[in-house]
């Protein structure tokens, strides 16, 4: 039979009281007896119980982290980021997949009660004004991933940047006809991000003199499949662009697929720029702007930790730099200007 608190007690010859704060590290033990607490919960391999330990300090010992389309690899690599360091803490995570508008609302209400758990990560989900004023209400520690909230802990990417540096790289190879390959923004889940880059590139456009014309952008559902139908469009005009900045690696995939099937050679006859530096880039030798998906999960938790320990007034804002990862979709635009589409393979 498993050995209780008691048993503990009575071989180290002190109250269970003694043995529970030596458990949760409380101050107020003696060395002595401490060591002697220690020395009989090894000999009996005592296990506190995760319960028992919860409700002596007021703590759950968990860490919610909310995430929409948490399958999605940008996702996944966060919440990698995140339990690799969750993990050494003594904490233990829970993930709430939110993929529709009633799904956040209901879970970011339920976790913000603060009976739940200790703190609160939003990966890549802006709180509503009321649900900040319960934040505050209630002190519950909050850190947001990948969103931003001026009067909250966060850890954000420099995505206006990003979609800048991916402009500016074409249009230092000689580009001027540059289509910008979007996501459409998720507003009902208030996810940022694509709609940050596609700022940071008119941007870098604008001050080139150019603009993004409403012909040169396209905006639709994330994913190879819909990025492959935007591209092809881009690609028919008569003037197609010869360059494609894309607000995700996948959305760069899509328009790989579709300069192939219409027999665009890349970079030759056009130049693609993904965005994530995820995993699938490398195999396809895709040009992109790399963001520190694991580290920037791991910068959250350890954020998250940190202020549940130690409560601050000012909150922090920790901006995560990007970079460009140059490889073989980027190239200087073809000499001669190509007015219409060359051998199109989907019409056979």
């Amino acid at each position: 039979m498993a050995a209780t608190i008691r048993d503990v007690a009575r071989l180290a010859g002190v109250g269970t009281g003694t043995v529970s704060r030596v458990i949760n590290n409380q101050p107020n033990v003696d060395s002595a007896t401490r060591a002697r607490v220690l020395q009989a919960i090894g000999e009996l391999e005592f296990r506190p119980s995760a319960v028992g330990r919860r409700l002596s300090t007021g703590r759950t010992g968990l860490i919610g982290v909310v995430a929409p389309f948490m399958t999605r690899p940008s996702a996944v690599e966060r919440l990698r980021g995140i339990e690799g360091f969750v993990a050494t803490t003594g904490y233990d995570m829970v993930v709430f997949n939110v993929e529709t508008a009633a799904r956040r609302e209901s879970v970011v209400a339920d976790l913000l009660r603060g009976d739940r758990v200790d703190g609160v990560v939003l990966l890549a989900v802006r709180p509503h004004a009321e649900e900040v004023a319960v934040i505050t209400r209630t002190g519950i520690p909050v850190v947001l991933l990948d969103a931003h909230h001026a009067r909250l802990d966060q850890v954000v990417i420099n995505d206006v940047g990003g979609g800048a540096m991916a402009v500016r790289h074409l249009l230092d190879l000689g580009h001027r006809r540059i289509a910008y390959l979007g996501e459409l923004p998720q507003v009902a889940l208030n996810v940022p991000a694509s709609r940050l880059r596609h700022r940071g590139a008119r941007e870098a456009l604008r001050q080139a003199g150019i603009g993004l014309s409403g012909a040169y952008t396209a905006i639709g559902e994330s994913g190879p499949t819909r990025a492959r139908e935007l591209a092809a469009r881009l690609l028919r005009l008569p003037h197609p662009p010869t360059g494609i900045v894309c607000a995700s690696d996948h959305q760069a995939l899509g328009a790989l697929y579709a300069a192939h099937d219409l027999g665009f050679d890349v970079p030759g006859d056009v130049s693609v720029v993904g965005y994530d530096d995820l995993e699938i880039a490398a195999y396809a030798d895709l040009t992109t702007v790399r963001q520190p998906l694991y580290e920037s999960g791991m910068q959250a938790a350890r954020l998250i930790v940190e202020r549940i320990a130690h409560p601050r007034s000012a909150p922090v804002r920790d901006l995560v730099d990007v970079e460009l990862v140059r490889r073989a979709t980027t190239g200087p635009p073809p000499a001669a200007t190509r007015t219409r589409p060359p051998r199109d393979r989907t019409r056979r």
